[in-house]
């Protein structure tokens, strides 16, 4: 039988839950209930249950019967699969964004809802570097996640922008996690590969975002082995 949709009070539970998860606000192995979560988010145990239950398939809490529910812990394993998933979806959306920013250029005049998109990008990757000038590292995560997204929004494809979206809370817990040791390096990558992309090159934008990611991997698997 398919799963029942969120409600919006849960799905709200959900979102908080998860996001205080990603800030490290709610520890990896942390135990957690439904009551205590419920006293946090000042909500009934209901809406929490439901959410616990979605977070347990998004892979961000570990639920065993008689046992409760702790937060889930990244595994490097998991972490070195995600981040390959991550350099295949993402090196195709830079390739398509920059092909599309070709066409765009040739066209002579670029349509509404693209340029669109390049502005709201722009003001992303502003917001990065003023972030990381300030040493508001707690910021990037956010905005790393929204710049990846809207190279996906640039290349056009609603099918790599569903695939990347499946993938977006676990791409944003990654890169909290190892904002305070590579934060200001990777955003600071980010203005190349968009540069290819308003270039249409894009051989090169899908090399440089495969190389951005590639490090992100190594930087993070390092510390496990450190």
């Amino acid at each position: 039988m398919p799963q029942a949709a969120e409600t919006p009070g849960e799905r709200s539970i959900s979102v908080r839950i998860r996001q205080d998860i990603i800030r490290g606000e709610l520890a990896a192995g942390a135990k957690i209930t439904e009551a205590a979560l419920a006293a946090r988010y000042g909500s009934s145990r209901v809406p929490v249950r439901e959410a616990l239950r979605a977070l347990a398939a998004e892979g961000f809490v570990e639920s065993r019967p008689y046992a409760g529910s702790r937060v889930a812990r990244l595994e490097p394993g998991e972490a070195g699969d995600l981040f390959d998933v991550r350099e295949a979806v993402e090196g195709a959306t830079a390739r398509r964004a920059a092909e599309r920013a070709a066409r765009q250029a040739s066209a002579g005049a670029p349509d509404p809802a693209w340029w669109t998109a390049r502005r709201r990008l722009g003001e992303v990757l502003a917001s990065g570097d003023a972030a990381a000038a300030e040493g508001r590292l707690d910021a990037l995560p956010e905005l790393n996640l929204a710049f990846h997204s809207g190279i996906a929004e640039l290349a056009g494809s609603a099918s790599l922008q569903a695939l990347l979206a499946q993938l977006a809370g676990k791409i944003e817990w990654l890169y909290a996690s190892d904002v305070g040791f590579r934060g200001r390096d990777s955003w600071s990558e980010h203005h190349p590969i968009l540069a290819a992309v308003d270039a249409g090159s894009a051989a090169e934008a899908e090399a440089l975002i495969r190389a951005h990611i590639r490090r992100s991997k190594q930087s993070f698997l390092r510390r496990f082995a450190d």
